[in-house]
């Protein structure tokens, strides 16, 4: 053994990117947890690494093969350390990998994380390498109850794998596969048995999660939102992410429906001139997007919305770029993510050639004038909720000793007054004093 501090083999499981890499995260640690072994700590050299990847943004493989690099000397010194690669990197980098570092065990794809505990079983008694990188066209099943959640209160639950959408910048159909639906039968199975754990907060995953439809029944995300919202237990539910194509009426019915439906909607726009959305095959235009916002803030006026921009993209000029402010202006996000553009390979707008491509310099201009005028916005929305109050779960504690905790409109709120009482997992009702740019100031509310 690598550790000698147990007699059971330890593991360490390194997740980089988004929720849905988390989850599978998660979903790893249950099964070899499972198998008989223990989470290393923090400073404790485990038995089995794996490196969860992410393959959205730029440099994710010079990230990859960085660690991988470090691994691969500890491993002289402890040949029988085990290190997997897995995750979006690893589906679209698979025999690279094993090429470029001989010393990692295996290379696992976003289709196989159910394959971890018995690969890893399989390497330690075989020394074998291992490549798996198919991906399903079935309706994927999960062995829910052997997730190790990261958190005893808040729970992610997947509904939709992959991604149909083929947007010209965006890798994910290449590295999580097509639209694949869950029975909803097993999505409910699942949220009673975590709140039969304890779990409140639950939020309904998926890469385009309201393109949800039952393969036993097709019916739509809205229903299915309906549905988990009515099962006892539940006392905030969220999803995460939309597409604005699939944004239809039961779905902005269930949203403003209110009860545990958290008032939040994520809505990437990624760009704000009908050119570009074009150009991204994104399948709508700004005026169509902003009917979609209009409609769920007809329906839900104290929804927050927030949105992700790409800036920068190919071919991008500087009129296509004030017309992304002028959205940001006129749909008043509650946050705004946005980054520069970076090729992935794979991707049709990585093939149009560097004479497409915008100077670097004039992306990250752009990309600080963004985020000026966001952060003007946001501190005027922030600062509206003045003398409103909200229902805080509480996540822990600030760098000030203050309780932290999220509003159900997903805005971070620092409470004092509550005298140290408030754990993780609470629900507290507070007071907003002060709008922040990116937070809350607040106070029990009497």
């Amino acid at each position: 053994m690598v550790a000698g501090m147990s007699n059971s083999p330890s593991f360490r499981v390194e997740t980089w990117g988004c929720q849905m890499n988390v989850l599978d995260g998660e979903r790893m640690a249950g099964q070899l947890e499972r198998r008989g072994f223990r989470a290393a700590g923090s400073k404790e050299p485990p038995d089995v690494v794996i490196l969860n990847t992410c393959a959205v943004r730029e440099k994710a493989e010079a990230k990859v093969y960085s660690a991988l690099g470090v691994l691969g000397r500890r491993k002289q010194d402890f040949p029988e350390l085990v290190i997997g690669v897995t995750g979006c990197v690893a589906q679209v980098e698979g025999d690279e990998i094993l090429e470029r570092a001989p010393w990692v065990d295996f290379v696992l794809g976003t289709g196989n994380v159910e394959r971890v505990g018995e690969l890893v079983d399989q390497v330690r008694s075989e020394r074998r390498r291992v490549l798996a990188l198919e991906l399903p066209i079935e309706s994927p099943v999960y062995q829910f109850r052997e997730i190790s959640r990261g958190s005893r209160f808040a729970a992610y639950v997947t509904v939709i794998e992959g991604c149909s959408q083929f947007c010209t910048f965006c890798i994910v159909p290449f590295t999580r596969g097509r639209e694949r639906s869950r029975r909803s039968s097993e999505i409910f199975e699942e949220v009673g048995s975590l709140v039969g754990r304890g779990y409140s907060e639950i939020t309904l995953l998926g890469q385009t999660v309201n393109a949800y439809r039952d393969p036993e029944n097709g019916t739509g995300f809205g229903e299915l939102l309906s549905k988990v919202a009515r099962i006892p237990g539940v006392r905030r539910l969220r999803f995460l992410t939309s597409h604005p194509r699939f944004v239809d009426d039961p779905m902005i019915e269930a949203l403003a429906a209110g009860g545990n439906v958290a008032p939040y909607l994520h809505l990437p726009a990624q760009s704000g001139s009908d050119r570009v959305l074009y150009r991204m095959k994104r399948r709508y235009t700004v005026s169509e997007y902003l009917e979609k916002i209009g409609r769920v803030r007809s329906a839900l006026p104290a929804v927050a919305v927030s949105s992700d921009f790409i800036v920068g993209f190919p071919g991008e000029t500087e009129e296509d770029f004030a017309s992304t402010l002028d959205l940001i202006r006129a749909a008043r996000f509650a946050s705004v993510f946005a980054f520069r553009y970076s090729a992935r390979p794979g991707t049709a707008a990585a093939r149009w050639g560097r004479q497409t491509f915008v100077a670097e310099e004039v992306a990250a201009e752009r990309l600080a004038r963004l985020f000026e005028l966001q952060a003007g916005l946001q501190a005027e929305l922030n600062q509206s909720l003045v003398g409103r109050e909200f229902e805080v779960l509480v996540e822990g504690r600030d760098k000030d000793g203050r309780t932290r905790g999220r509003t159900p409109c997903n805005r971070v709120a620092h409470v004092g007054g509550d005298g140290g009482r408030s754990e993780p997992g609470d629900y507290v009702r507070v007071r907003i004093v002060r709008g922040l740019p990116n937070s809350l100031l607040a106070e029990v509310a009497a």
